[in-house]
């Protein structure tokens, strides 16, 4: 990426992490905001130079489409699109839009993905602790020729292949992200403990307690997995904890899930 000029559409979780350690990584960028917002505000804060999206769509090499979901459509139209060119990069960091056919590009550019998995506070804060979060990549389309080794150099600038990159596709992240989203972590977990919460305060026992042991040991739970597997989280609890586990999990989670 040298030489070129990054800009980063949205300021974000992800934006202003990616910005700084991009920055950081000896690149060149530009931010886009909406003038006279707490984003905008931050970035200028920040020391980046910050323009409306439209001029840092016609300054950037690469252009990072880091607004939400929902907005990216809109802008895009308005502000993205008359200022791709032929050679420039368009890059997300999901591909719902992609994938759901809300946005397509010009055929003469490359549109990539670099999805760093986990929020942006945690990003920059692994970064400047010299680690860095796994994340996925994708090439969505190869104007260039060039389209992975880009992607690949953005993720190695903003810390993830300190944790390692998984190549994917833009269907497969969008579908597995939806899916844990809403059936997995998001609408599974979540309702799991929710339900798990109120069996217990009406059976009489107390708000504080239950949600300590409920949600408060997630977070435990979840960096056991993280670093050893759920096997490795499994032999590192109590007898009592593990029977209970394999006695239980077939019970909750049966065929009808």
């Amino acid at each position: 990426m040298d030489g070129k000029t990054i800009g980063i559409v949205g300021y974000g979780s992800q934006g202003h992490a990616q910005a700084l350690n991009l920055r950081d990584s000896g690149c060149k960028v530009i931010v886009a905001d909406v003038p006279g917002s707490a984003a905008w505000e931050a970035a200028k804060a920040a020391g980046f130079a910050v323009s409306e999206a439209a001029e840092v769509a016609r300054k950037a090499d690469i252009i990072v489409f880091l607004a939400s979901d929902d907005l990216q459509p809109q802008v895009y139209r308005e502000s993205i699109e008359p200022g791709l060119t032929a050679g420039k990069v368009l890059q997300f960091a999901h591909g719902f839009n992609i994938y759901y056919h809300q946005i397509t590009p010009p055929l003469n550019v490359d549109v990539t993905m670099v999805a760093p998995k986990i929020h942006g506070v945690l990003l920059r804060k692994l970064f400047t602790e010299n680690q860095g979060p796994p994340g996925s990549v994708a090439v969505y389309q190869d104007a260039s020729g060039k389209a992975m080794p880009i992607a690949l150099a953005y993720a190695k600038a903003i810390g993830c292949t300190r944790g390692g990159v998984v190549e994917t596709t833009f269907k497969e992240e969008t579908v597995t992200d939806l899916f844990n989203e809403q059936c997995g972590i998001g609408g599974g977990v979540i309702g799991l403990l929710k339900v798990g919460f109120e069996t217990l305060v009406e059976a009489g026992y107390g708000e504080e307690t239950a949600y300590l042991e409920l949600f408060h040991e997630l977070k435990g739970v979840a960096d056991l997995i993280n670093s050893y597997g759920i096997p490795g989280m499994i032999k590192r609890c109590s007898l009592t904890a593990q029977y209970g586990m394999m006695l239980r999990q077939h019970q909750i989670i049966n065929e009808s899930v």
